[in-house]
Parts: structure tokens; sequence; C-alpha cells
């Protein structure tokens, strides 16, 4: 069984995750963290300070801003989730396995092949989400969230470069990760960003996949359902 966690980085959402993780009895905790980001998340945790000098690129460092100025606004910790998972865990003593490629040289190559125009619409777009705030993160949550693929086809038209380097690459790496996994591990919980579920699942071997969306979590009743579903042992949330 594998259980795949859609989440938002700038959400408070530690508790759900956690108790998702808790009462899914893992084998294993696959999270959506290279393994530096991992390493500087654990180290930030136990109040180790990072390496004066660790270097990030401009393209990185602006996002890494956005995330925390945004999870500031909610009330959360940027990557709390993914926290919240690795110590719930680990209490259960689950493997603990980051899955995905360097954060970093992505980001570096998809600015390096982005076209002038796509740069300039990048840019545009990043400076009326930091004047929207969170709200502007919610707002796009919930549009996403009501109609994905003409949400994701729209931006792939808009960004087709950021699409193929941030969600289809990785969604292909990260499945091939799991999918290498699965032959290992038997009950995995898998957590994610809400945009990487469906194409993840696409490329999946395991044929019993629960999918827990984002929008779900967010919900308070539908997240009550999801307590009960897994309580119950139930793939969905429907039967």
């Amino acid at each position: 069984m594998i259980t795949i966690v859609g989440t938002g980085h700038v959400f408070n959402l530690a508790e759900p995750i956690s108790f998702i993780v808790k009462n899914t009895w893992p084998d294993a905790v696959l999270i959506e963290l290279d393994k530096g980001r991992y390493e500087a998340m654990m180290n930030d945790f136990n109040g180790v300070k990072p390496k004066e000098d660790q270097k990030m690129s401009t393209i990185y460092a602006n996002t890494a801003k956005y995330q925390q100025r945004m999870s500031e606004q909610s009330g959360a910790k940027v990557g709390n989730e993914f926290l919240a998972a690795v110590n719930t865990g680990k209490l259960l003593n689950a493997a603990i396995i980051p899955i995905d490629t360097d954060a970093m040289r992505v980001m570096n190559e998809m600015w390096d092949e982005m076209s002038a125009g796509e740069k300039l619409r990048y840019r545009l777009s990043s400076f009326k989400d930091s004047i929207g705030g969170i709200k502007k993160v919610e707002t796009t949550h919930k549009q996403f969230a009501a109609n994905e693929d003409d949400y994701v086809e729209d931006m792939r038209r808009r960004y087709p470069t950021l699409v193929r380097k941030l969600i289809d690459e990785r969604n292909v790496y990260m499945a091939e990760q799991i999918n290498a996994l699965s032959d290992t591990y038997h009950n995995m919980v898998v957590v994610v960003g809400d945009a990487h579920v469906e194409g993840i699942c696409k490329l999946l071997k395991d044929e019993h996949v629960r999918k827990i969306r984002l929008s779900d979590i967010m919900d308070r009743e539908k997240m009550s359902r999801i307590r009960q579903m897994i309580w119950d042992g139930r793939e969905t949330l429907e039967g």
C-alpha cells in the first residue's frame, strides 16, 4: 500500500500529516526533499547552524525567501509537514527516505533554459504573488483544486520550462524512486507537494495507492472523513 499525501509547503499542516503517518503505520516515509535539504532541515531542527560557505543561487534564494514570508503569514514554518512526517515516522521506526532530485540544480537549470519572455512572465508573476501574500496563495490553491487539469495546462502554456523542470521531470524522478523502494517496503507514506500527486500516481507500478489531497486536508469536514477512512483501513473516501 502506498499512501501519497499532497501538501502545501507554506501551510500549517503538521498535525494532520503527523496523524496520517502515525495511524497508517508505514515501514517507510518518503518525502519530497533531496538529501541536502533533508540534512539542512534536520540540522535546523536540532539547532545546528548552517555552514557559512553554503551559498544559494539567486533564483533559489528568492524562492526560499518567498516561501518563508508566506509561511510566516499563515502561522507556519516552511516544510513543517515534512518535519512532522519525519519525526512521526522515526517514532514508528520507519525508514525515512528523501526522494527528490537536487532542488538548487533543478532551479538553476530551469532559469538557464527559460526564454527571455518566460523569465519576464515569471518575474512579473513573482512580484504580483509577493504583493498578494498568503491570500493569493490560498486563492491559487483553490483554483488549482477546482480544475487541476486546466490549471496545469494554462501554466504549461505560460511557463513551459518551469512546468517541465519543476513538475514533469521531478514527477518521473520521484516515481522512479517510489517504484524501486516498493520492492523493499510494503506500506509507504509519500509526502509531496500537491501539484505532484497525480503525475506521480500515473507512473507508479503499485495498484494499491491511496491519495490524500491538500484540498481534503485543509477542509475540516473532509479531514474528519480522512481520519475515519484511515481508522477503517479504507483506500478511498468513498464507500
